[in-house]
């Protein structure tokens, strides 16, 4: 927890400085209640005593009481205020470092674990520095400052507080000891309820059409009751503190009070009103010892499952990317859109087996490269290495003549228009999708896509990816609204316009990762015949499982097992690469494999 604190901004150290000002002089006007309370008992106790006197103590002590009661108020308001920005602070600075992440990183946190980390986790750090910091500084100072008021004031009092404060700390310590582990568990089950949930709605299709909700509701109530059973042992133990409290402060107030009678009994009858007096302010600077345990075992309350959220947070934002950035933001000249690979090697961070070996060739400016290959060949695996998703193990991967680690990410990404396998779609409308990403500032959500040039690109990039023909059908053409993950279109749909927003760029570099897979053949061939057209000066990688969308490419990359096996037209790759020829076999007819 301490280590997080880092992160607090000047202005909020300043507040807390404040905060920190306001809680000392809280306690000093609780400490000196007392005393009024004392003067007023002798006042009373005093034969001949004037009742003005007596007003004027109630009245400095009513003023002591207002002051205190604006001390607590100026700390809650600064404490709620630096909570809060600082766990705004935290939230920005987590998103941030995730945005940075690469799959690497990404297979570490799961989503479920990312979310949780960015709301719970940070909720309980904001919920301790609004509470618990409060707490922590007040609670020591109260009872220092309380005991050096009781010292010397009876030896037999004095005792009586100490056993109780001892025994006060034996029991919050026992407590914490079968606490603290639940804590620790909490966090982590929230992930598991979080992770369970999730993938029940993102795969509700497969649930119903396989009648697997018996099966995930029996998913969900075991994590529910994990995290259910350890909550309520937390809150069973942390309920037995308040009467224990209540019953060691009753049983403190009872012993002052017996011992103050034994020895108002013993003493003589001018010392009598004296040990009265002291009597009264004893049990009243007792109190004030005990409470201010009792704020103390609320931080104990609030502390570990804070602290356990403060690791859980640092984790992420102390993470370092596996890919960094590079200095270079150009090419070299006269190599505009070329891509090279050098005997690359890959092997996965979690893996020991490479996944690639050896990998050459060269995409010339305004080239088609094709990549076909069995399921688990490395074809997404090698154009992943293209725009940095990983870096190559071994060997260059360079674009423009440059080595691609040598790039800053926001250059070597500007160059390249990327379509991914699993094809995703924002909350918005179609004009923001498809216009995301765009130099000139992203659209999201419902904001419409700008000037009159920028939907005039939105149109001619939807007609490239053949998207018009079903856009222009909707009530709001290209305003129609896309729900989140484009669950309120088809899977041809979401990948046309997927290719849509990559061709939206004008790229020098286009990555295709068997993105024509939910294509008919008719609009497969369309959509290659525009970009052959538009798109004429993009070099062009395409991973694809069908004969028929890569056959015409400039040359076709042939994989089997993360090595090459084969390079050439496909003409070539037909006489020369028996891997090759078998997948076209499998898919062409004998007419088609002579045509």
């Amino acid at each position: 927890m301490l280590r997080i604190m880092r992160y607090l901004s000047k202005a909020e150290i300043g507040q807390m400085l404040i905060a920190l000002v306001s809680i000392v002089g809280q306690i000093w006007l609780d400490l000196t209640l007392p005393d009024y309370m004392s003067d007023i008992t002798t006042l009373v106790e005093t034969p001949g005593s004037e009742m003005h006197d007596i007003w004027v103590a109630g009245g400095k002590m009513l003023l002591v009481s207002l002051g205190s009661v604006a001390c607590a108020v100026v700390t809650g308001y600064v404490a709620a205020r630096v909570g809060a920005s600082f766990s705004q602070r935290l939230r920005s600075l987590e998103f941030n470092k995730v945005e940075s992440f690469g799959p690497a990183e990404m297979s570490r946190f799961s989503t479920a674990s990312l979310i949780t980390r960015s709301t719970n986790d940070i909720t309980q750090i904001q919920m301790f520095i609004t509470m618990g910091l409060m707490m922590i500084v007040k609670s020591p100072i109260m009872a220092v400052w309380a005991i050096c008021k009781i010292a010397g004031k009876g030896f037999e009092w004095t005792v009586a507080t100490g056993i109780a404060v001892v025994v006060l700390m034996a029991a919050i310590c026992v407590i914490m000891f079968f606490v603290m582990p639940k804590f620790k568990a909490m966090q982590r089950l929230t992930d598991n309820i979080n992770l369970v949930a999730r993938e029940n709605l993102t795969g509700l299709r497969v649930v119903r059409a396989y009648n697997a909700e018996d099966y995930q509701e029996a998913k969900f109530t075991k994590a529910n009751k994990e995290l259910t059973d350890t909550q309520l042992f937390t809150n069973r133990a942390m309920a037995i503190m308040m009467p224990l409290m209540n019953t060691i402060m009753n049983g403190l107030m009872l012993a002052v009070y017996w011992i103050g009678a034994y020895l108002i009994d013993a003493a003589d009858l001018t010392d009598k009103l004296t040990t009265f007096a002291n009597m009264v302010v004893f049990s009243s600077y007792s109190v004030q010892v005990i409470m201010s345990f009792l704020l103390m075992s609320m931080v104990f309350v609030l502390w570990p499952r804070a602290d356990v959220s403060a690791q859980r947070v640092l984790e992420v934002i102390d993470t370092k990317p596996l890919i960094t950035d590079g200095t270079h933001t150009e090419g070299e000249p006269g190599k505009q859109g070329e891509i090279e690979f050098r005997n690359v090697s890959f092997t996965y961070p979690d893996s020991r087996k490479a996944m690639l070996e050896g990998i050459s060739f060269t995409a010339k400016k305004g080239q088609t490269v094709a990549f076909i290959g069995s399921t688990g060949s490395g074809k997404s695996s090698l154009i992943n290495l293209v725009p940095r998703f990983y870096d190559a193990t071994q060997g260059q991967v360079l674009v423009d003549g440059v080595d691609v680690r040598d790039y800053t990410l926001k250059a070597l990404r500007d160059k390249i228009g990327y379509v991914p396998q699993q094809s995703f779609l924002f909350k918005g409308t179609i004009a923001s999708n498809v216009s995301y990403g765009d130099k000139s500032g992203s659209k999201s959500g419902s904001e419409e896509a700008g000037t009159d040039a920028d939907m005039a690109n939105v149109r001619k990039a939807c007609e490239v990816a053949q998207a018009t023909e079903f856009v222009e059908k909707k009530d709001n053409t290209y305003e129609s609204s896309i729900a989140q993950g484009g669950s309120n279109v088809s899977g041809g749909q979401k990948q046309r316009l997927s290719i849509a927003r990559a061709v939206y760029r004008h790229p020098e570099i286009l990555i295709f990762d068997d993105s024509f897979s939910a294509l008919d053949f008719k609009t497969d061939r369309a959509v290659r015949d525009a970009l052959a057209k538009e798109a004429k000066d993009s070099t062009k990688l395409i991973v694809a499982q069908r004969i028929g969308t890569i056959m015409n490419a400039d040359r076709i990359v042939v994989l089997d097992q993360g090595k090459v096996v084969g390079q050439g037209t496909h003409e070539e790759l037909l006489d020369n690469c028996d891997v090759y020829r078998q997948i076209a076999q499998s898919q062409l007819s004998e007419d088609e494999l002579k045509h």
